[in-house]
């Protein structure tokens, strides 16, 4: 069974950058998406790829800060995250495309277990 394997969280301060990898157990190429869930918050939607590497979706919060990317030789999927924000703050999470709307995150599998991002003021 697949299962994903998240990188490259941690603490920077508000205006910094972070880069967070997304890497499958198995070599597929596959539609991937990113998810946060901030402490006492739902998980939300931050942003999606398609398996060829376009399209790729944001949320509005993060649009012009945030770029997914994929490298399929590597196997991996990228979130470069620049001009970070306390409000970033969350715990980041990557999940398998299934199908239907990709701002919802039933329609992920094979989630990670996810890795901290912490932005201080």
């Amino acid at each position: 069974q697949v299962q994903l394997v998240e990188s490259g969280g941690g603490l920077v301060q508000a205006g910094g950058s972070l880069r967070l990898s997304c890497t499958p157990s198995e070599r597929a190429v596959r539609s991937v998406g990113w998810f946060r869930q901030a402490p006492g918050k739902e998980r939300e939607f931050v942003a999606h790829i398609h398996w060829s590497g376009s399209p790729a979706y944001y949320v509005n919060s993060v649009k012009g800060r945030f770029a997914i990317s994929r490298d399929n030789a590597e196997n991996s999927v990228s979130l470069q995250m620049n001009s970070l924000k306390p409000e970033d703050t969350a715990v980041y999470s990557c999940g398998i495309y299934s199908g239907g709307n990709v701002y919802d995150d039933i329609n992920y599998w094979a989630w990670g277990k996810g890795n901290l991002v912490t932005v201080s003021s």
